[in-house]
């Protein structure tokens, strides 16, 4: 739900008072693996009444990891073989912690990991290998859950997440302008999300962009926001027929035509379009600052937000919609979600992988999925209408209709591609730089062209780790 991203502390709380752990938070920042030992053997699982004992690590307070603590306590009374015990770390030392606890092979059993670390982990052998972790079970997570590394998951995550759009349905009606589609097969194209954007921006004289007499400087209320934290670039780039990288993720193709047109488009919202406000993607409230703030009829982001901040919202008044992207050339959204992992320094790895295979099933994390925070992980939640009904139909989420269309089928469809760090490694330091790079595009005072141009090999130097 989180990396570049952010899924931040704050959804990290929210998701901790129902009981287990949110997506990953992945700020943009450098985090450096340390080299890892190989895989142990593990130790001989003690006689029937000895549980084994393992360790979970969690970012968040010491009262967050009592809640924890609380769910891991019904793990360990439902069977008689392994003992879970939680430790919480703060997050701004998560990393750092677990960078010293790798060094010293005192790393957990398993842990929480960001979604721009996984890959990274895994290349320096930190991370168990669980491509057999669900065989012979019917919990196996969707497939575009997996994280790979040499072709093997590594790691699954605990939700499913996906960008789509929010909007507020008293600035359409009062503008007269339709609501943006639901189903994938009536998406906007980005030219018909523009004009519309145009009849929902006004001046503080009810002008809007293109008008006679419209004052950019005085706009009181901005049509659209496109959420421009680095990683959620990479859809753009994609639906324009550009993107980060190529497949496997090993070349760059952020200096494609395609991919700078792109950015291009989004910066331009604000710099020529005049239908949203500057942002300069550094920070994961674009829904608070947007939609809920009340400045912004349309905004861009990920459906955690249901849960983390727009049921309150909801509650207090506001009516929002869900729809599914605009698009430029190909329809697209990215799913992701935070990681749950087994470190390699584990001496019980087969009963942390039990662990984690009950913690991350819906029955468990009920709480979070009812509200919004989480989406299931198991493809039968989006397939069985019994079940997408239990998930779905509660006040909790827009109309079922509406969000079973813009969501649980969104998510399924064609449109729906893993973000790059399911698979690519070294985004940390991509994204990072990435977003130095793009700072003054946002403002204007250069374009998405020159910028890139000039920093293309810098950043194809960071997609391999190079520094």
């Amino acid at each position: 739900m989180k990396a570049g991203k952010k899924l931040g502390v704050g959804l990290i709380a929210a998701a901790l008072v129902f009981g287990v752990i949110g997506c990953g938070n992945n700020n943009e920042t450098k985090n450096t693996a340390p080299s890892g030992e190989a895989s142990k053997s593990p130790e001989k699982t003690p006689s029937k009444t000895e549980k084994v004992k393992i360790t979970y690590s969690m970012w968040g307070t010491a009262e967050e990891g009592k809640v924890v603590q609380e769910t891991a306590d019904k793990f360990n009374a439902s069977q008689d073989k392994i003992e879970v015990e939680v430790q919480a770390i703060p997050y701004e030392n998560y990393m750092t912690k677990l960078n010293t606890m790798a060094t010293a092979s005192q790393l957990p059993d398993a842990g929480m990991m960001r979604e721009d670390g996984v890959v990274q982990w895994s290349s320096e052998g930190m991370l168990t290998d669980v491509s057999a972790m669900y065989e012979g079970s019917d919990s196996k997570p969707l497939d575009s859950l997996a994280y790979t590394y040499q072709g093997k998951p590594v790691a699954y995550a605990a939700t499913n997440e996906i960008l789509l759009m929010y909007y507020n349905k008293d600035m359409f009606d009062k503008a007269g302008v339709p609501y943006p589609p639901s189903a994938l097969d009536k998406a906007w194209t980005w030219d018909e999300f523009v004009a519309a954007a145009k009849k929902l921006t006004n001046d503080k004289n009810g002008k809007h962009p293109g008008e006679d007499g419209f004052d950019s400087q005085s706009i009181v209320q901005y049509g659209a926001s496109v959420e421009n934290l680095t990683w959620q670039l990479e859809a753009w780039t994609l639906t324009n027929g550009g993107g980060f990288y190529n497949d496997d993720g090993t070349d760059v193709r952020i200096g494609e035509d395609a991919s700078v047109e792109a950015i291009q488009k989004v910066a331009d919202l604000y710099l020529k379009d005049h239908v949203a406000p500057l942002s300069v993607g550094q920070t994961d409230d674009g829904i608070q600052r947007t939609i809920i703030a009340g400045t912004v009829a349309m905004a861009t982001n990920g459906q955690w937000n249901v849960g983390t901040s727009l049921n309150k919202a909801k509650e207090e008044g506001l009516k929002y919609g869900v729809a599914v992207l605009p698009y430029m050339k190909d329809k697209v959204t990215l799913n992701t979600g935070g990681a749950n992992v087994v470190f390699s320094q584990s001496k019980h790895p087969q009963e942390a992988m039990e662990w984690l295979k009950w913690y991350t099933q819906e029955e468990n994390n009920w709480g979070l999925i009812s509200s919004g925070i989480w989406m299931p992980v198991l493809d039968k939640w989006y397939k069985d209408e019994t079940l997408t009904h239990k998930w779905v139909d509660n006040p909790n989420f827009p109309p079922y209709d509406e969000y079973k269309s813009a969501v649980v089928d969104y998510a399924q469809s064609s449109a729906a591609r893993p973000a790059s760090w399911f698979f690519t490694n070294h985004t940390t330091e991509f994204n990072t730089l990435l977003a130095s790079v793009l700072g003054d595009v946002w403002t204007g005072k250069t374009t998405a062209k020159d910028a890139i141009s000039k920093n293309l090999e810098a950043l194809k130097a960071a997609n391999k780790g190079d520094k």
